[in-house]
């Protein structure tokens, strides 16, 4: 049985291959980029006054004048003026183009005009103060974001004010999430009581809506005739297919041989973690990638997070993120040689740090338990206690 390490290392072995697309700045929020974002020009493109006063050289200052005759008025947006009388001063506003001939900014808060004439009410002035020089951000042509950086609220600024009216982004993974079981029933259904309704692909949606995948809701039955059928037509359709249940060692769990016939190659199946153990991961010859996700919710879940999410990142160029790293808040025995996801609520420590409370939970169908759940931490197989104040990674989701 494969370890976690080995299972995760082979999973990211197989990522899909998206090709890029053009679309509207517009619709681009969190997409990820397959070009660089690249200063058209100096940013920022001019010397810009920082903050509403009056320009000023310096030298008249330095050499001892005070009063500076108001000579106009710079505003943003406007081109620069130019101070003819080094004695004069021009007010400026915040945005505007430091005016030619002038080197130095006073605040407002600083200086008393009357009657049109400025009086400095400071002592200390420093050459350059309040003025953002130009350059001083990046040069034109610097690389502003590269290739797979998905585009947050300060990329889409940077991407509007470099003028990228279109974007080349990896085109959105188009997955179908494809609950099995005939004890499962529609949301709006009122089950039987040897009957539940169906919540995993629900779950699955809500997790990979995360990066902006494409999904569809499907359910088969346990009918290996009828799975087969629908399942090579989604193959056709889809990037990737996301099953959850039917691949543990009961009579009536149908997909690995499935996806055998339909040319699916088996990767590995079962990884020594608990929970989702059966965990079934293949890939075939055209590229299309497919989850077998065990059925259990809990299972489901941490299968999500710790594999097919980082998959999904992976695939769209993202670099993989770290997990949180906590101490536990009390000892946790756990004797099989499994990796052991232990649900876990988050709370800070007075020193700063992350802490981890177990709440175990009643099994992997325990599905109420996750609405506490801040994430599972990893304990590693080899150990079995678990000291109160060890640290171990944590996978969030909340």
């Amino acid at each position: 049985m494969l370890s976690v390490t080995e299972a995760f290392s082979l999973v990211l072995k197989h990522p899909l291959v998206l090709p890029a697309e053009t679309i509207p700045l517009a619709q681009a929020a969190g997409r990820v980029l397959r070009e660089p974002l690249v200063a058209d020009r100096d940013l920022p493109p001019f010397d810009r006054v920082s903050m509403d006063g009056i320009a000023i050289r310096y030298q008249s200052f330095a050499s001892g004048q005070r009063h500076f005759r108001v000579a106009g008025a710079q505003f943003a947006g406007q081109p620069a003026q130019t101070l003819d009388d080094e004695t004069a001063c021009l007010e400026v506003m915040t945005g505007a183009m430091l005016p030619l001939e002038t080197d130095t900014v006073i605040r407002y808060e600083d200086i008393q005009i009357t009657e049109g004439v400025a009086e400095i009410r400071i002592e200390t002035v420093l050459p350059g103060q309040n003025i953002h020089q130009r350059a001083t951000d990046r040069k034109q042509n610097d690389e502003l974001a590269s290739v797979g950086t998905r585009l947050g609220p300060p990329e889409m600024a940077v991407a509007a004010s470099v003028g990228k009216a279109m974007v080349l982004v990896s085109r959105l993974p188009r997955i179908a999430l494809i609950s099995t079981g005939d004890e499962l029933v529609d949301v709006s259904e009122t089950p039987e009581p040897y009957q539940i309704r169906r919540s995993n692909t629900y779950l699955l949606q809500t997790v990979l809506q995360t990066v902006g995948a494409q999904t569809a809701l499907l359910h088969l039955p346990d009918d290996a005739g009828a799975m087969e059928t629908e399942l090579k037509s989604l193959l056709n359709d889809y990037d990737a297919l996301v099953l959850s249940g039917g691949v543990s060692a009961g009579k009536a769990d149908f997909v690995p041989g499935v996806m055998e016939r339909l040319g699916v190659r088996q990767v590995f199946h079962q990884v020594a973690q608990r929970p989702g153990k059966p965990l079934w991961f293949g890939a075939s010859e055209a590229g299309k990638v497919v989850f077998g996700l065990p059925g259990n919710p809990v299972s489901t879940f941490l299968c999500a997070y710790r594999y097919l999410l980082p998959w999904l990142n992976a695939s769209l160029g993202l670099r993989l993120s770290q997990p949180t790293v906590a101490r536990l808040s009390q000892p946790v025995m756990f004797q099989p040689r499994l990796t052991y996801y232990l649900p876990v609520s988050l709370s800070i420590s007075p020193d700063g740090s992350w802490l981890a409370e177990p709440l175990p939970g009643s099994g992997s169908a325990d599905y109420a338990n996750l609405l506490q759940c801040d994430g599972f931490m990893e304990l590693p197989s080899e150990q079995s206690a678990f000291k109160a104040g060890e640290a171990f990674p944590v996978y969030t989701f909340r």
